[in-house]
């Protein structure tokens, strides 16, 4: 009877462990179908929550023609795997393949050769870049301003948009086919420094550069010297700001670090923020400014700060201050959708309207909000009124246009001439009104 138990056990246990895992491999991340370029990195994912993986093999096949892309085995314990190709060297030639992936565990069923999964994926192999054509002629741009690319391309792109120096500024396909694409000519960067390529990639990953045809304009900008009193200091920095540095006590410490470190993190915050954004045009002809208000500071203004008669910094004002009355009502300058709305470090109380293709406007210093962010509003919609907050010396509105984040000169779109000129008469190129 002993025997006999023990023999039962032994067969149970042996049956438990050759049937233990009856679960093949699982693979991901290679396209199921579609176009895939030679150059481009396929990655192959390999999971076993059992035995674990024994080995995988990869085969393109096209015609008669079979190359092996991965053979690779695994030791006992390895769950998890991660293989990367191209089909670079496979002497494939364009046109359609299949991509046949084989993946084994380390089970002992079936006859112990373990579980084994197979696919077949029916793929397109594309190593030929795209056609593209300019449709847009000529494009003007003036130092810190904006201009407007259209474009087509002879397949689908998986990416496309305008390369100037380390700024990229993305293109977006129309409903006609044609892709636009807004870029600024950075107030900073010199003329000869501006050569504006597009970079364009097909959905198999071949990348085509080309030039544009373009005329630059350079521009002077103006300076100014600000003051910094103890009272400003006192009054103002202090309360205000003493909360994002709390380890600095001293009122003047204080404040270089808020004009700097606060600023720029700032400008990082709006920076990201240009990624949220409509694939087509929101807004409709020219854009408005505060009504009967004064122009206290430029765009692309250098600053110099002053204390106790002694140069203690200088920075760039990338807006438009504009004052009217003490709280003043502040219309939309056109029409979009709200996607920030809240506190912003220097620009305190803050409203970002974006206008579709990368198109933001900035509203700033504003001592109350009046929309909410996903908020669609008109344009000359009140968003808000003027005040102080943030790093505000008297009551008025700080006014940006951004494109992709970076701000241009909004004197450009405040004038209906130079928007037909430039872009909007460019818009009806791409099918739109």
């Amino acid at each position: 009877m002993f025997f006999r138990v023990v023999l039962v056990a032994v067969v149970v246990t042996a049956a438990w462990y050759y049937l233990r895992d009856l679960q093949a491999p699982v693979v991901s991340g290679v396209p199921a179908a579609g176009p895939v370029g030679a150059k481009q990195e396929l990655v192959l994912r390999l999971a076993d929550g059992g035995t674990g993986l024994r080995q995988v093999q990869v085969t393109a096949v096209q015609g008669a023609k079979q190359v092996v892309l991965v053979d690779k085995s695994y030791g006992s314990g390895s769950h998890n795997a991660e293989e990367r190709f191209t089909l670079e060297k496979g002497g494939l030639v364009d046109g359609p393949f299949e991509l046949v992936i084989a993946a084994r565990d380390h089970a002992l069923f079936p006859l112990l050769q373990g579980n084994r999964l197979e696919q077949r994926l029916s793929l397109e192999l594309d190593s030929q870049p795209p056609t593209l054509t300019v449709q847009s002629g000529t494009t003007n741009f003036n130092q810190g301003g904006a201009g407007l690319v259209v474009f087509t391309a002879s397949e689908e792109l998986g990416s496309a948009g305008i390369r100037v120096a380390d700024h990229f500024f993305p293109a977006f396909r129309q409903a006609s086919g044609s892709y636009l694409c807004l870029l600024a000519f950075p107030w900073n960067l010199a003329p000869g420094a501006f050569v504006p390529k597009i970079v364009a990639s097909d959905r198999a990953g071949n990348e085509r550069v080309t030039g544009i045809y373009f005329r630059t304009n350079a521009k002077k900008f103006p300076t100014d010297r600000i003051v910094v009193s103890q009272a400003f200091l006192d009054n103002k920095i202090v309360p205000d700001f003493q909360h994002y540095f709390p380890e600095t006590s001293d009122p003047a410490a204080l404040f270089l670090r808020v004009n700097r470190e606060l600023r720029g993190q700032n400008l990082k915050t709006i920076l990201e923020h240009g990624r949220e954004t409509a694939a087509t045009p929101l807004w409709q002809g020219a854009f408005q400014r505060l009504p009967k208000a004064a122009v206290p500071g430029y765009f692309a203004q250098t600053r110099t700060y002053l204390m106790g008669g002694r140069t203690v910094d200088r920075q760039t004002h990338l807006g438009i201050d504009l004052a009217s009355t003490a709280q003043a009502p502040v219309p939309a300058a056109n029409s979009g959708k709200v996607i920030f709305a809240g506190e912003l470090g220097i620009y305190g109380d803050c409203v970002i309207i974006d206008h579709g293709l990368n198109l933001q406007t900035l509203y700033g210093h504003l001592s109350q909000i009046d929309v909410g962010e996903g908020t669609q509003v008109q344009k000359g919609e009140t968003i808000g009124r003027t005040g102080t907050s943030g790093l505000a010396g008297g009551d008025h509105l700080h006014f940006d246009v951004l494109i992709a984040g970076r701000q241009v000169n909004p004197l450009e779109w405040w004038d209906a001439a130079w928007l037909e000129n430039n872009i909007v008469g460019k818009l009806r190129l791409a099918g739109l009104p």
